[in-house]
C-alpha cells in the first residue's frame, strides 16, 4: 500500500520535533536515479549546509522547507520511509536510498525497498515541475473540501465514485484504503457514478472522508506491511478499519460477508447490503 494523507501527516508530525531547526552537514546520495530534480550534485548543492526550517505536507507528499527557500521533497509511493536516526542510533535497513547527516549527530535516513519513491530540492519557482503536487485538489479536512466544492465537482460525471475519489485532481492525498473506508461509512457503493450521488449523499461522504482522515492521523497511520513513522514505529489504524483488507470477512455493521471488487483496476472492498447499488427512488 502506498502511504496516504494520513501516514504522510504523521510522518510530518513525529519528524518535526527531532529536525527543526537542525542544519544538513553532509549528504550520501546511494541511488542517484531516484533524484528527480535537479541532477544529484546540484541537488547536494542546494541543500548542503542549509538549516530545516519547517517541515510541511501537501497530499501525500513531505515537504522540509529550508533556510535558502528550497523545498527538499519526499514522494514515498509504494514501499518509502523517511526515519530520524539519533546520534548513536542504529540503523539496521539494507535499502537506504538517501542519508542526511544533521549537526547534532543524527540521521535523516530516506529507504525504499521498491525504489518508486522520488525525490526533489526545488526553489520556489520551480514548484510546478512537480505536477502530480501542482495539481493537487482540495484536501480533507481543509476549508475548501466543502460539501459545495464536492458537488460542483461531481455534477454530471459518469466516473465511478471510488476512481473520482482517487483521482488527486479532485480531492488531494486520498488513497485506496480511506476512500474504501469512507464509501463504506457514508452507505455509497463504489461503482455508483460520481454525478449520480444526492446532496444528502454528497453531504454524508464529505463528513465520512473527513472522519476516516482524522482517525487515521489519530491512530498514527495504517500499516500492513512497510508503512512506518519517522520514528520507525507502525501505525495502529489497521485494527480499526470496517472494509478494507477484510475481503470475505463479516460486516462489523450488518454482518454481511463483505466482497471485493477491481475499480479502476484497483482492489475494492465494500458490503453489498450497506452499500447498494440500486439506491430506491
Amino acid at each position: 500500500m502506498m502511504p496516504e494523507m494520513p501516514e504522510i501527516e504523521t510522518i510530518r508530525r513525529s519528524l518535526e520535533p527531532h529536525i527543526q531547526g537542525r542544519k544538513i552537514t553532509s549528504v550520501e546520495v546511494l541511488l542517484p536515479r531516484q533524484i528527480k530534480w535537479p541532477e544529484p550534485e546540484s541537488f547536494v548543492a542546494r541543500i548542503l549546509q542549509t538549516t530545516i526550517a519547517g517541515l510541511d505536507r501537501r497530499g501525500k507528499y513531505l515537504l522540509l522547507q529550508l533556510d535558502n527557500q528550497v523545498s527538499l521533497i519526499f514522494h514515498l509511493r509504494m514501499t518509502g520511509q523517511l526515519v530520524y536516526v539519533p546520534s548513536m542510533g542504529q540503523d539496521n535497513s539494507h535499502h537506504n536510498r538517501l542519508i542526511i547527516h544533521l549537526d547534532d549527530g543524527s540521521k535523516l535516513i530516506f529507504s525504499d525497498t521498491r525504489t518508486f519513491g522520488t525525490l526533489y530540492a526545488m526553489h520556489q519557482d520551480e514548484l510546478w515541475r512537480v505536477q502530480g503536487m501542482a495539481e493537487l485538489g482540495p484536501e480533507p479536512l481543509s476549508p475548501e473540501f466543502t460539501v459545495a466544492y464536492l458537488s460542483k465537482a461531481a455534477e454530471g460525471r459518469k466516473t465511478k465514485i471510488k476512481s473520482f475519489l482517487l483521482d488527486q485532481r479532485k480531492v488531494g492525498g486520498l488513497g485506496n484504503i480511506y476512500v474504501d473506508e469512507a464509501l463504506f461509512l457514508a452507505g455509497i457503493h463504489p461503482l455508483r457514478q460520481a454525478g449520480s450521488l444526492t446532496l444528502p449523499e454528497l453531504t454524508k461522504l464529505q463528513y465520512t472522508v473527513n472522519q476516516v482522515i482524522a482517525e487515521g492521523i489519530a491512530d498514527g497511520g495504517t500499516t500492513f506491511r512497510d508503512y512506518r513513522n519517522g520514528n520507525g514505529e507502525k501505525g495502529s489504524h489497521q485494527e480499526h478499519l470496517y472494509v478494507y483488507g477484510r475481503d470475505g470477512q463479516d460486516c462489523r455493521i450488518c454482518g454481511t460477508p463483505l466482497e471485493k471488487i477491481k475499480v479502476g483496476g484497483r482492489g475494492t472492498r465494500f458490503c453489498p447490503h450497506c452499500q447498494p447499488l440500486e439506491v430506491e427512488s
